[in-house]
């Protein structure tokens, strides 16, 4: 969407202060032996609170509230009846929907201090979404949020996951237009000022592809290795971007 008037503003504020709420008390309550299926009852009773409801629920009937994801699992990972461990990669990712109006951020979490391969991966994710944030100008082209990313991800020995991007929201969890995190020459959107997207860099360790397990949701890395997603929404502006999910 475009953000048209301060109406607009008042909403999306509002529902992206309780994506960041959410994720929040996620992250404090992510410790050794806790279910994720018991997380995404943290973030059930908050939306609650809150007046909010799952947006990949609503959409697409996901099978939960939030969509958690562990080490090799990159993206859409079910609650359920795993207990994480000390060191586990976890992806938390919260889409909520209140009044019409849609937010959507996830961030990575390491349970304890993790590995170093795991700390960088983290560190390297949030970084690219920095940078990617950077050529999120009115003006430029949105193939270049994906240049910037990408260039990040490689030059810290990583890898973007292919086929995974971000996307415009605001109305609905999937709007136009797509946002990769790799530079497409063909893409010839142009951001405009008061267009509402995500950013989301979702990398790996290793050169893997996207696989989909059996269960119809869960994404994961088709060689095991660690994989990392960082996002926000945000408004194009003709400077910095507002970074709604992050206020």
């Amino acid at each position: 969407m475009s953000i048209e008037s301060q109406a607009d503003w008042i909403a999306l504020r509002r529902i992206a202060r309780v994506v960041r709420l959410t994720l929040d008390a996620l992250e404090r309550h992510a410790r050794p032996g806790i279910t994720t299926a018991e997380l995404d009852g943290v973030a059930s009773s908050l939306f609650a609170e809150h007046g909010a409801r799952s947006a990949p629920a609503l959409a697409y009937g996901f099978p939960g509230t939030v969509l958690l994801s562990v080490n090799d699992e990159v993206v859409h990972g079910i609650p359920g009846a795993r207990r994480l461990e000390a060191g586990d990669l976890v992806k938390l990712d919260v889409t909520a929907e209140k009044d019409g109006y849609v937010a959507d951020a996830a961030r990575t979490i390491l349970v304890g201090p993790g590995s170093e391969l795991a700390q960088r991966l983290q560190r390297c994710v949030r970084e690219a979404f920095a940078r990617g944030a950077q050529a999120a100008r009115a003006g430029n082209r949105v193939n270049e949020i994906g240049r910037a990313v990408e260039a990040e991800v490689r030059r810290q020995g990583f890898f973007v996951v292919p086929g995974l991007a971000g996307h415009g929201v605001g109305r609905a969890i999937h709007e136009p237009p797509s946002v990769p995190n790799q530079y497409d020459p063909r893409q010839r959107d142009v951001l405009a000022e008061g267009l509402v997207i995500t950013i989301e860099p979702i990398i790996s360790a290793g050169p893997a592809r996207a696989v989909e397990d059996d269960d119809g949701w869960t994404i994961r890395t088709s060689d095991g290795s660690l994989a990392a997603h960082h996002e926000h929404t945000l408004v194009i502006t003709r400077g910095r971007p507002v970074l709604l999910t992050a206020a």
